[in-house]
């Protein structure tokens, strides 16, 4: 059985009350952070090293059974040697560290036992412990369950997890150095203080929304989660908070429409776009913190349908229907849009697709439409204007070969 084992002992800095692996890094605790790399490991156990069970220390124990996990709890060593075989294999996660688990799982590849290390420059100032003239440890090592029964030769008030790593290099464990790639930026870090907290969490918020080209709407989606993202996840339940913010937008924009106040309708929707790309980056961090892949149909792509039927039920708020004209004719030029506006995206190049799917230039374009009463001719001018861009854009089908 593949074990992991958490620290939670080291105060948070001199005079605080909680360990640092209760610090909060985007509204998960580093704990919780290292739940997820502990799933991304395919550890089917976690052993937490606490002094009591504290209810930060509960919390997690919920969390990692909700996700499968085995959870139990030790207090002294003698208690971890009767919970760790020698068959087992031990994953040693060092208190307060930070890392990705998508590149920290690529380290661990092969069966035998490693210890990750890196070079000793700078290391010792950011956390890390020396192990020889040259290397120190980079906070996470596999090695032999059999390893921990050494613990009870060794005198009292000791780090588990640097003597753990004493005795794996007595017993000659290998050790791998971290590329340099996977520990720059906020990737792989030492948190010790609530201030290292704070700094890491804004940059790695910067870090991971910076993925290159984005259009208007999605750039004040990412520019309001970089800003505001903190403090909504330290409220927790931030994206649950947004989407619930979302609906009721919704709510508002068809009802300004059903009162014929179809612009400022378009407004409300289009505000209502933008919060549901903002919920969409803080649920993926949210699940980041718990190791959780996406679903199959995410909550925001739904909130996004919910914006397009909202789109549509104002354009046809907005456009008459006349004396026996039938239902489907009066109901095309809307239903032909958003049709197009969910198609297009999946089969176009490059930036064409970022910007046909961006709600907040269409919807403040059928906005001013709206008001200069021209919302039906506007409608139909966008889509044929979509399938122009269809036909000029689109991408070739994979493994087609033309004749």
């Amino acid at each position: 059985m593949r074990i992991a084992l958490m620290a939670m002992m080291e105060p948070a800095g001199a005079g605080q009350p909680f360990p640092r692996a209760f610090l909060r890094v985007a509204g998960a605790t580093i704990a919780q952070h290292q739940l997820g790399l502990v799933l991304a490991l395919d550890c089917q156990r976690v052993i937490c090293m606490a002094r009591n069970a504290l209810p930060e220390v509960i919390a997690l124990q919920h969390a990692a059974e909700d996700a499968g996990l085995q959870f139990s709890i030790a207090t002294s060593s003698r208690q971890l040697a009767g919970l760790v075989t020698a068959a087992d294999d031990l994953v040693v996660v060092s208190e307060g560290l930070f890392v990705d688990p998508a590149r920290t799982a690529s380290l661990f590849e092969g069966q035998r036992p490693v210890i990750l290390v890196q070079p000793v420059e700078g290391a010792l100032a950011a956390g890390y412990e020396r192990i020889d003239i040259n290397r120190a440890s980079a906070g996470l090592m596999r090695i032999p369950g059999q390893l921990v029964d050494q613990l009870h030769e060794l005198p009292g008030d000791y780090d588990v997890a640097s003597a753990l790593t004493r005795i794996a290099l007595q017993s000659a464990v290998e050790m791998r150095e971290v590329p340099a790639s996977a520990r720059s930026g906020a990737e792989w870090r030492m948190i010790r203080t609530e201030g290292e907290a704070y700094a890491l969490e804004n940059e790695w918020l910067r870090s991971r929304f910076d993925n290159g080209t984005a259009t208007i709407g999605r750039a004040i989606a990412r520019l309001g989660v970089v800003s505001f993202g903190s403090s909504l996840l330290h409220a927790g339940n931030a994206s649950n908070a947004l989407s619930v913010g979302i609906i009721v937008l919704l709510a508002i924009a068809a009802g300004l429409g059903w009162f014929g106040f179809v612009p400022a309708g378009f407004v409300f929707a289009t505000l209502a776009w933008v919060l549901t790309e903002g919920s969409r980056l803080l649920r993926s961090v949210e699940r980041h913190a718990m190791g959780q892949l996406p679903p199959s149909v995410p909550r925001a792509d739904v909130l996004a349908w919910l914006t397009d039927a909202v789109f549509a039920l104002l354009i046809l708020g907005d456009t008459p229907r006349f004396a026996g004209q039938p239902l489907l004719s009066w109901c095309a030029a809307p239903a032909i849009l958003i049709l197009l506006l969910g198609l297009l995206p999946k089969i176009v190049n490059g930036a064409a697709a970022l910007w046909i799917g961006d709600r907040l230039v269409l919807g403040l374009v059928l906005a001013l439409a709206s008001a200069a009463g021209q919302l039906l001719v506007t409608t139909q001018l966008i889509s044929a204007g979509l399938i122009l861009t269809g036909l000029l854009f689109r991408g070739r089908p994979q493994g087609l070969t033309r004749i």
